[in-house]
């Protein structure tokens, strides 16, 4: 066996991070200061500290979340455009003992995929629901989406989002935590230390409410797309944190015994 260097293992005892095998080597490709890089690092870290790394399977639909399967070195399933929470509920009837999740962006989880959002929800089947809310659809070119806040200029809302001809926002988490179904429902955010903190610890629950066979669990991340929003990385973490999460507050909204 190798003899160990003093200064290795200084290095060693000193090392507060290091990078979770679950992430592939290939480099992010996501925009500089988008949220899913830490989002992706979570949803991983958690499955590597539960020890289920052969045990679980991942869906993603279209949209920026599609590049999920670059980066993660975990079973993944590919589903049709708002299709993922349907694909996630044949995969774990199918295989209930595996552990199964979705990672869903607001253009797709709250657009399209509004339908299968809701009944997989109020049906209760016990998957995990990760949802990226960045208020705009971030791939395709900026434009307005269902989460798009009032006022907010997106491609397609140059002046800002009127809501008497554009409608409201749709609060896809306060929504489907009023349904039977779910055992757990909350919204954090990934953009200081401390949200990361608590993010993390939301999804580590909603995987637990899965093992215990608890019903559907639902995490929202509120996070910025600097591109879309046509902003700085830090510039678009002010506007987010000054608009964003006024209107979508930070939180746990429904938490079942998990007893």
């Amino acid at each position: 066996m190798a003899e160990l260097k003093l200064e290795d293992i200084i290095k060693e005892e000193n090392k507060v991070f290091s990078k979770t095998p679950l992430f592939t080597d290939k480099p992010l490709s996501y925009c500089p200061g988008c949220g899913h890089g830490v989002a992706h690092r979570l949803v991983l870290e958690v499955i590597e500290e539960m020890n289920i790394t052969d045990n679980v399977i991942g869906v993603a639909p279209v949209g920026c979340s599609v590049l999920s399967y670059e980066f993660m070195n975990i079973d993944m399933a590919e589903a049709a455009h708002g299709r993922a929470t349907a694909m996630a509920t044949g995969i774990k009837r199918v295989y209930p003992e595996k552990f199964v999740f979705t990672y869903q962006g607001d253009g797709d989880l709250a657009a399209i995929g509004t339908g299968e959002t809701i009944h997989t929800c109020n049906r209760g089947e016990n998957i995990v629901i990760i949802f990226i809310n960045n208020g705009i659809y971030g791939m395709t070119g900026g434009q307005m989406a269902p989460t798009t806040i009032p006022a907010m200029k997106t491609s397609t809302s140059p002046y800002g989002r009127d809501t008497q001809m554009m409608g409201n926002p749709l609060k896809m988490t306060e929504l489907v935590a009023q349904l039977d179904g779910t055992c757990f429902v909350a919204r954090h955010a990934v953009h200081t230390p401390v949200l990361v903190r608590k993010t993390k610890k939301a999804i580590r629950k909603a995987f637990e409410y899965q093992k215990a066979k608890k019903g559907t669990a639902f995490v929202e991340i509120v996070s910025n797309c600097n591109s879309g929003w046509k902003l700085t990385p830090l510039q678009s973490i002010k506007w987010l944190e000054d608009n964003m999460l006024p209107y979508y507050n930070l939180g746990t909204l429904k938490e079942d015994p998990l007893d």
